[in-house]
């Protein structure tokens, strides 16, 4: 299934399921919040699924972060082999072990909002990234278990200001987690939909031009030794998004940093596309 919230013109958002081009309406059934229904999805998908209500085109609504209230939106850095490449390049080091960092849940967007360049910055970069959201409650997460936990997955944007990222502040938190910087969605494709999720491709383009493309099989630690790895530490919650990492292709190592009125694409196979347009 495609979940997604929305809003109908000025209309509080609103909860449904995606159904081709058109979106079928399910609030009054089972309430506004895509999160509230996490816990329970695995178990209530059939009737999630044969659920009837209003239906609307995709062209009449607003798409909404199908997840905007995360206990918690996780980040791991340099997960891709030819990325930590690139990263060294640019004059930062390569971990040794999974490095993670926080994005603060404000900076999260709507998947066709628009990606706010800050005033104090001129190195806006961009990074494509598989976003999972935790569907339940999860400690001590084997490896192999790791996938029961996993209620689906957005297309994410790990949009970075550089400068504040690696020079500003001693922690990623800072220059990850400016407003706007979040863009995910453009829904939450259930678990279930996706035959493999570690062999997905990925790619991002800016004004049309291609600059990452890449297949999730290229992670150095995939998402289940992710979750495994976090679980250790955290209790992961519903609605939880973890990204987990981008591919080579970023505008560091070039200097080649998003402006205001570029428009970036990142679409991942069978999760869909987001869309952001930078302003000032």
């Amino acid at each position: 299934m495609r979940l997604a919230r929305f809003r109908i013109g000025d209309s509080q958002p609103r909860f449904g399921r995606v159904d081709g081009d058109a979106i079928v309406d399910l609030t009054e059934e089972f309430g506004p919040s895509l999160r509230a229904v996490l816990p329970t999805l695995r178990e209530r998908g059939a009737e999630i699924r044969a659920a009837h209500g209003p239906r609307h085109p995709l062209t009449d609504v607003t798409l909404l972060a199908p997840i905007d209230d995360p206990q918690k939106y996780l980040g791991i850095g340099m997960n891709y082999a030819q990325h930590a490449e690139e990263a060294r390049a640019a004059g930062i080091p390569i971990p040794t072990s999974q490095l993670w960092f926080n994005k603060q849940v404000s900076c999260l967007n709507d998947p066709f909002g628009d990606i706010v360049k800050p005033a104090v910055s001129d190195e806006l970069d961009y990074e494509i990234e598989l976003g999972v959201v935790i569907g339940v409650r999860a400690k001590d997460v084997a490896v192999e278990d790791a996938r029961s936990v996993i209620a689906g997955y957005v297309v994410a944007n790990d949009v970075s200001v550089r400068d504040w990222l690696q020079k500003l502040s001693p922690t990623f938190t800072l220059g990850k987690s400016f407003d706007t910087h979040g863009p995910i969605g453009p829904w939450l494709t259930t678990d279930d939909e996706i035959e493999d999720p570690l062999a997905l491709r990925m790619t991002l383009s800016v004004n049309g031009e291609v600059r990452q493309d890449a297949d999730t099989s290229d992670m150095i630690h995939d998402i289940y030794a992710q979750i495994a790895y976090l679980s250790q530490v955290m209790t992961l919650m519903p609605g939880d998004i973890l990204a987990t990492g981008t591919p080579s292709g970023i505008g560091a190592p070039t200097r080649n940093f998003l402006k205001a009125g570029d428009v970036v694409r990142a679409e991942i196979e069978g999760l869909g596309v987001i869309e952001n347009t930078v302003v000032a």
